[in-house]
């Protein structure tokens, strides 16, 4: 009696339950949302993909962009739409219409809608006056640009040159920061920023990029609008955010020399309002460059990135993001290889094939694009870099007020054979440097009236720089390179075992505070009239301690011996503290007659701040430091520009700007002949001029033809620089001097071209598409390249006619099918296998010998990317 029943009440209840789910499952089916995909322009998007948020409910539409939809929740939802080549978009529904609805996208290559925020706002590129130069994050993937270094390709007004991520430097227009070896004592002149996070470090532009959506490259002083002060120019590269919808995408790529590159990237809502995403990526590949001695390659690349963010929308006001980054590098090293053995005016005694044969030794090899090196100390460039940042966007009336805070740090841990060679030299360099910075930015961007707008800012940045016992050590054949003759006392320098394993080792600390208050306006005076202008208020301030010791070699109380070894190496010490302030500005004219022109004039001032030497210090005629140069005046900037924005016919732009920036005390790095300071040391050149020319233009044809091209032509020489090195080539030069013939160390370098700087860089790119399918998906074939060329440079602080870079041009190809959710290609850069050095350094010492920075070889593979 008990079972039947208990059956009976179950039965019936199961009855009710699934009565209930077909009711509830009719309540909430709602008549089909029917619609149509379209274009800007009206025409429709056939094949593009709409799905219910935050459900697994999806459909793709048909050929002539139509759709039909059965949403199983009430109104209001929201419908995501996305297509190849348009910008993914929501639209809330409200209502569910009998009658079909109009969905518009927007094209992501749209040239005259793309949308930056380099003045702290969001704003149409071609209304901004200042040249900027705009790559999407999905851009510069599909060009191969996984870092900054490969941006350089494709803009032709920006320099990359690096032996190591330490020794980066990053130029926009030939200014920046010193050409050739890095010395931590002064700040770049090209502010480097990540979703608002000024990276102080140049080593930054070595990590691979991670969820990028956007790349700006602003040209010219841009002081009034960034926190930090930047006298040539700015990257200011934002990321994609979290979003509450959950999605996720992968991207895997292989390529010859055992190249393979992941990434992936999670996002979904942890809460209500609160969204969360984690993105890795992880790079390797073997080295092209092969060490005979050792039976290794080197110049690879082991990478590992991580960054994760937290997304916390409450309401349309108030938006807060929480971000934490690092990536990890442990690459076999980035050797330099033997270039070439150049005669100096040293005596025949002091030639570097005079020495190599006295030690025993073979000539070098000379062929440097065989890409083998032969060098007896291993090469090592370890760094993690990584932080911490919170960012809070507050709208305030018609504007915005934001906070940026950010702790950032950078391990360096290096090895280095800077003779070059097998022979036991200078054998040993480490420049081991722990960095962190921290930064607060408050500022509030916004329209002030229908007339007047503008951005107004305070910024504060604290750097404690640390180097960490490094290391210069010579071997057992050093003696003779310092040898100048082989009599007299010079004649000892022989003795067994006096130079052996002896070094110095620095232990120093810059301590550095900068702080700055600046505003900008864009006040429309007259009716298409705009008149901008801005102020910044900066103070600097450095304290550096110093301290460098000798260990090793001979142990002897012999006082000749000692005063050799001390010609070698010798103990330094010194502490100092700098400060300054500085107040700079500009003054901007646009007037924007139509939608089509906007013409601008620009004149600005800028300031790079006092710097310090913290890489050795040059030794005066007693053997003492020479403190004079320890501290190095800042840089003063007057930059004037006249530039217009044009869209002379439908689908297309063309750019043009025209620039005369003049450097008061420009900071350049000089490389000493002295042992010592074998990563040189900074100056000042009295005055130095860069003026060019800029042409840009992008012509878009619908979906089918994209092209791009742009030229650079620029023109930098130091006006006035009575104190110059010599270059390489003429080491040891004589000249009479009161009727006595004395060896000098300096020369007048007034005319001579700047380091680094190109006359021509060209640059262009096209692609290709249309539609078809890949299997079931729908996308686009496409095919695309781009190519770019940069005239010869001089790799010296002072023009020399051996440390000359010639002329390249490199090509790159892809080729492929994208649709929204998946891509597929194969791809080619340097596709010719063009031989080329990125940069050309003389040895330590200056004996003759300098060695190069090959450009890759010809690397090619595949790339595979899916989105859900």
């Amino acid at each position: 009696m008990l079972k039947p029943t208990i059956h009976t009440i179950m039965n019936k209840t199961l009855l009710f339950l699934f009565s209930f789910l077909i009711s509830a499952g009719f309540a909430f089916a709602q008549s089909p949302v029917t619609g149509i995909i379209k274009t800007t322009n009206g025409t429709t998007i056939p094949n593009a993909t709409i799905k219910v948020r935050g459900t697994n409910q999806a459909v793709a539409a048909d050929e002539n962009g139509a759709f039909s939809i059965n949403v199983k929740q009430e109104t209001p939802f929201y419908l995501q739409v996305s297509a190849v080549g348009y910008k993914p978009q929501d639209f809330q529904i409200l209502k569910v219409e009998d009658t079909p609805i109009e969905l518009v996208l927007v094209e992501n290559a749209l040239l005259d809608e793309i949308v930056v925020t380099s003045r702290r706002r969001s704003e149409v590129l071609q209304d901004v006056p200042i040249p900027i130069t705009v790559i999407g994050g999905r851009s510069a993937e599909n060009a191969g640009a996984f870092n900054v270094n490969r941006l350089k390709e494709l803009v032709p007004s920006v320099q990359l040159y690096a032996s190591n991520a330490r020794n980066t430097t990053l130029n926009i227009r030939g200014l920046g920061s010193t050409f050739g070896l890095t010395n931590d004592g002064i700040d770049p002149g090209v502010g480097f920023y990540v979703d608002g996070v000024y990276h102080a470090r140049p080593a930054a532009t070595s990590t691979d990029f991670l969820d990028i959506d956007q790349i700006e490259i602003l040209r010219g002083p841009q002081g009034t609008l960034f926190g930090k002060n930047t006298t040539a120019g700015a990257f200011n590269i934002t990321t994609s955010k979290p979003t509450l919808t959950p999605s996720a995408k992968i991207e895997l790529s292989v390529g010859n020399y055992n190249f393979i590159q992941a990434k992936t990237s999670v996002s979904g809502a942890l809460a209500k309002d609160l969204a969360a995403k984690i993105s890795i990526s992880g790079t390797q590949r073997d080295g092209t460059i092969w060490n005979t001695r050792e039976e290794r390659r080197y110049s690879g690349q082991n990478n590992l990135g991580l960054k994760s963010q937290l997304y916390y929308t409450p309401s349309e006001k108030l938006q807060v993001l929480l971000s934490g980054d690092v990536s990890i590098q442990h690459p076999a090293g980035y050797p330099l290889v033997i270039a070439g053995v150049t005669t100096t005016e040293r005596s025949a005694y002091r030639q570097y094939a005079r020495i190599i044969s006295d030690l025993g030794y073979q000539q070098p090899k000379i062929d440097p694009f065989s890409r083998e090196i032969n060098t007896n100390t291993p090469w090592r460039h370890n760094q993690s870099i990584g932080g911490i940042s919170l960012n809070i966007d507050y709208k305030i009336g018609n504007g915005t007020l934001t906070s940026t805070t950010a702790w950032r740090f950078w391990n360096w841990d290096p090895t280095n054979d800077r003779d070059f060679s097998e022979v036991a030299a200078l054998t040993k360099s480490q420049g081991n440097s722990r960095h962190d910075q921290y930064s607060q930015e408050v500022r509030y961007a916004g329209n002030i009236t229908e007339k007047l707008s503008g951005v107004v800012g305070v910024y504060f940045l604290g750097q404690n720089l640390k180097g960490l016992a490094q290391t210069e050590e010579v071997g057992k054949d050093q003696w003779r390179f310092v040898q100048t003759s082989n009599t007299g006392s010079q004649a000892l320098y022989s003795t067994p075992g006096l130079l052996d394993g002896f070094g110095i080792k620095t232990n120093s600390v810059i301590k550095s505070l900068s702080a700055a208050v600046f505003a900008q306006v864009d006040w429309e005076v007259l009716k298409n009239l705009h008149v901008l202008p801005g102020l910044r208020y900066t103070y600097d301030k450095k304290d550096v301690d110093y301290d460098r010791v000798t260990y090793g070699g001979l142990q002897t109380t012999d006082a000749t011996l000692l005063a050799l070894k001390a010609a070698v190496y010798a103990n330094q010490q010194f502490s100092t503290k700098v400060d300054n302030n500085n107040l700079s500005g500009n003054f901007t004219v646009s007037y924007r007659p139509t939608h089509n022109l906007n013409v601008y004039g620009t004149f600005s001032t800028a300031y790079k701040p006092v710097g310090v030497n913290v890489g050795g210090l040059p030794t005066t005629s007693t053997g003492a430091a020479d403190l004079s140069v320890a501290v190095v005046k800042p840089e003063y900037v007057q930059h004037y520009e006249l530039g217009a924005k044009t869209k002379p016919l439908k689908g297309a732009i063309v750019n043009i700007s025209l620039f005369n920036t003049d450097i008061k005390d420009y900071q350049t790095n000089v490389q000493s002949p002295q042992l010592g300071v074998n990563r040189g040391y900074l100056s000042n050149a009295e005055k130095v001029r860069v003026k060019g020319l800029e042409i840009d233009g992008t012509y878009q044809l619908e979906r089918f033809l994209t092209l791009n091209a742009a030229l650079a032509y620029l023109d930098g020489k130091y006006v006035r620089f009575t104190n110059a090195p010599l270059p390489l080539e003429e080491t040891g030069h004589t000249e009479v001097i009161n009727g006595v013939a004395t060896q000098v160390a300096f020369k007048d370098a007034s005319g001579g071209r700047l380091p680094g700087i190109s006359k021509w860089n060209i640059s262009g790119g096209s692609e290709l598409s249309t539609p078809g399918n890949l299997s079931t998906r729908a996308g686009r074939y496409f095919i695309a390249g781009d190519a770019s060329y940069r005239s010869e440079y001089s790799s010296n602080p002072t023009p020399s006619s051996v440390l000359l870079v010639k002329g390249y041009a490199l090509f790159n190809a892809r080729l492929g099918f994208k649709s929204d959710k998946f891509s597929l290609f194969v791809w080619s850069r340097n596709i010719a296998n063009k031989n080329y050095y990125e940069q050309l350094q003389a040895a330590a010492g200056n004996s003759g010998l300098y060695a190069g920075v090959l450009g890759d070889p010809r690397t090619y593979g595949g790339t595979i990317r899916y989105a859900f």
